[in-house]
């Protein structure tokens, strides 16, 4: 059987068609449609507070800084504040597995924190310290591979 041109054409609709329903098909009916955090809506309506957060840590003479040690991750606020009033949380990120991701109160004896070893395992890590010294909020963020 001999195909025309025209016949050619039609034939290429038809299977160009066929693969753009089967995309659609396929995109609607997959189960994975997670947001990044369940409350995305509410957090992105905070987002200014964490903006206001993130402009009262640059205006800090020292800001928090963090880095790993052989006992775990140690997060070292500024030593010229009184750790009486630094009150907060750390929730730490995992993007691989939400799982994994957990938050960790602030209670300070020191200007240090250490984020235990055995609670994290390697791989990479989004550490999210929210912090108030005297009612001011602060923030401090950072990617890690450990």
């Amino acid at each position: 059987m001999k195909v025309n041109w025209g016949t050619g054409i039609v034939i290429g609709f038809i299977v160009f068609i066929g693969f753009i329903l089967f995309l659609v098909i396929t995109m609607v009916n997959s189960s994975h449609h997670d947001l990044v955090t369940k409350d995305y809506y509410q957090d992105e309506l905070n987002y200014q507070d964490e903006i206001d957060a993130e402009e009262n840590s640059k205006k800090l003479l020292v800001n928090v800084k963090s880095k790993r040690t052989p006992e775990g991750y140690l997060i070292m606020f500024p030593e010229n504040l009184d750790v009486k009033k630094i009150k907060g949380n750390v929730f730490l990120y995992r993007p691989s597995n939400k799982l994994l991701d957990f938050d960790l109160p602030l209670v300070l004896s020191e200007s240090n924190l250490l984020i235990p070893d055995k609670r994290l395992l390697e791989g990479r890590w989004n550490i999210t310290v929210k912090w108030d010294y005297d009612g001011v909020p602060y923030i401090y963020r950072d990617k890690i591979r450990y």
